[in-house]
């Protein structure tokens, strides 16, 4: 039996290792070939070490920052994701405050609806959304945190919901004796034992809002400018079906690297929460 064990739990490791290798590798080559001149990338040595001939140094990362209007995107960017993973976890954790709390079938009909928002896809939605966003004037950077609020509160009510049932509720009970309302009930008391799902719930909101490329495209009005990271990297996509290989490679590391350092740092909060919302509820 121990030897089944263990010869199940190699299997185990070596599928993890190779799967892994399967999801770093396209990381890695781009990479890569983000130090590479543009005709090592388009040819055969696409896959191969830079080497003397083929070494760019920097250039490419200086083209993706000065030819594109990086920072610019940057900033839409950021502030976009801040704002909306912001909303979403203030409205959010209260919604799912009043869920678990309230008695009746409303709650669970709230709830309900909610999950099966996680379900309809984006494609089913997305030419009325466009012409929604329009006619309510949800196309620029600081408003269209309200459209990320509507699809991301699907799965951030549905953990928050979770945790929040295994709140004891003589802990409220006990800070409503000594005084609180219900608003300084959640803030003071629920919100600090919520730090784990609310850190979780942050991130993957973060990772999503970050890396989103289809929503910003149709909703935002990029006759004025606006454009996000993802959307600014399209733009090294010349007329006649050329492309900037180089910079536009660059651009993609230097996207990656704010997500994966935000994703490291919470990592562990991610496992703590996604856990405790899922299987305490």
């Amino acid at each position: 039996m121990k030897k089944r064990t263990k010869t199940f739990n190699i299997i185990w490791i070596v599928a993890l290792s190779v799967l892994c290798l399967a999801y770093i590798f396209p990381v890695v080559l781009v990479l890569l070939n983000s130090f590479k001149v543009e005709t090592a990338i388009s040819t055969s040595t696409t896959f191969q070490l830079p080497t003397a001939e083929t070494f760019a140094g920097f250039s490419n990362y200086l083209n993706a920052i000065t030819s594109q209007g990086f920072f610019k995107s940057l900033g839409y960017s950021l502030f976009i994701t801040v704002s909306s993973v912001a909303l979403i976890l203030l409205c959010c954790s209260m919604c799912a405050w009043y869920i678990a709390r309230s008695k009746g079938k409303f709650p669970k009909l709230l709830y309900f609806l909610f999950v099966l928002s996680m379900v309809v896809p984006f494609q089913m939605v997305m030419f009325t959304l466009s012409q929604t966003a329009n006619k309510l004037y949800l196309t620029s950077p600081w408003t269209i945190c309200i459209i990320y609020l509507g699809f991301g509160a699907g799965l951030a009510v549905f953990m928050f919901t979770g945790f929040m049932k295994s709140i004891p509720i003589e802990v409220e009970e006990a800070a409503m004796i000594d005084g609180c309302n219900p608003i300084q009930t959640f803030f003071l008391i629920d919100v600090p034992i919520l730090k784990p799902t609310l850190v979780s719930v942050g991130i993957l909101e973060a990772m999503w809002v970050w890396n989103d490329y289809l929503l910003p495209y149709l909703v935002l009005d990029r006759t004025k400018g606006y454009s996000t990271i993802p959307i600014m990297i399209q733009n090294f996509r010349g007329s006649y079906g050329k492309v900037e290989m180089g910079a536009m490679m660059a651009s993609i590391i230097l996207t990656i690297i704010p997500i994966v350092i935000v994703y490291l740092a919470g990592q562990k909060h991610i496992i703590k929460g996604v856990a405790a919302g899922a299987v305490k509820g």
